[in-house]
């Protein structure tokens, strides 16, 4: 049986931590900052865990994690 290939695109978005959980970056810090309070733009900075809804599909992305 071949091997299983991970999707890369996954890969360079999703670490794991150590309790096995998958870290993620946060969405709207790329442009259009100026608008936005400093304190959303520090939280927004800040790494974020995968919701449990989501997490199966992160795991079948990333078998070899």
């Amino acid at each position: 049986m071949p091997k299983i290939k991970t999707r890369r695109s996954a890969a360079k978005r999703f670490t794991v931590t150590g309790s096995g959980k998958f870290k993620r970056r946060r969405q709207n810090l790329r442009h259009i900052l100026t608008k936005k309070a400093a304190g959303r733009k520090m939280r927004l900075g800040q790494a974020a865990i995968v919701d449990s809804t989501n997490e199966k599909a992160v795991r079948r992305m990333l078998p070899n994690v």
